[in-house]
């Protein structure tokens, strides 16, 4: 039986290429292609999510460069997802949740989700074909959304965890960010807790890679053994759409 797929991350900010780079690393290891694009994502911080992509196995990742507080559904930003989705044909897409996006406070959240879905929804069409030659309409794809609030799917990642970890490790400018706010909401006490010989680190680079590594742990375990799952690690999403099966699975 041929596993191989290919696999489009179509995410919002840099990080969640990580938070989803289980599966695209797994699909790597299954003999499949990944393939990432982010709409929003600093300049600065762009080669550190390439050397991320680059230990999940990310056959290439791109950037759109819109511009925080600027996503909307103008043609020219669905001319640009659309024409990635075609270029890159995947039979499998993530992205966010829309309810986790709702609900989420991070700015460009909403508008972003409905980009992606219109942007998903066109591609199949003949929406601006004459703005892309040599490309042909796609069919639309599976759709999984990462970190939902009600998951229907959990995939075991126990095999790529390493490659996950120091993928996060690679993200700098995030880890910098993380350990100042750990910093700031956490007491001495509590952050030794969570994170034995916290209160020894120096630098904000690395308290958010202590920190990230224990929040990492609990969240992939939380969906894996102790929820009576098979798996001791797992990264849980929400299939959109009904599962079309021959006969039943296991």
């Amino acid at each position: 039986m041929d596993n191989s797929k290919t696999l489009l991350f179509l995410g919002v900010y840099g990080m969640e290429v990580v938070e989803c780079g289980g599966a695209l690393a797994k699909n790597v290891l299954n003999g499949g292609k990944s393939y990432a694009s982010i709409m929003l994502c600093r300049e600065t911080s762009q080669p550190q999510i390439r050397k991320a992509a680059e230990v999940l196995g990310v056959e290439d990742v791109s950037f759109f460069n819109f511009e925080s507080g600027t996503v909307d559904l103008s043609f020219e930003m669905k001319l640009e997802l659309v024409k990635r989705i075609r270029e890159v044909k995947p039979d499998i897409i993530i992205t966010q949740d829309p309810e986790h996006s709702y609900h989420d406070l991070d700015p460009d959240r909403r508008p972003a989700m409905i980009l992606i879905l219109e942007s998903i929804a066109l591609a199949s069409r003949d929406f601006a074909l004459k703005d892309m030659e040599g490309l042909a309409p796609h069919s639309i794809p599976t759709i999984y959304y990462m970190t939902p609030h009600h998951p229907n799917t959990v995939l075991d990642i126990s095999q790529v965890w390493d490659k996950k970890e120091l993928a996060m490790s690679q993200l700098e400018s995030q880890m910098e960010f993380s350990g100042s706010h750990f910093d700031h909401i956490l007491d001495e006490k509590t952050a030794e807790i969570l994170s034995p010989g916290y209160s020894t680190l120096t630098t904000d680079a690395e308290k958010g890679k202590a920190i990230h590594k224990v929040l990492d742990l609990a969240v992939h375990m939380y969906h894996g053994i102790p929820s009576h799952g098979r798996f001791a690690l797992a990264e849980a999403y929400r299939r959109d759409g009904n599962y079309h099966l021959d006969q039943l699975i296991v």
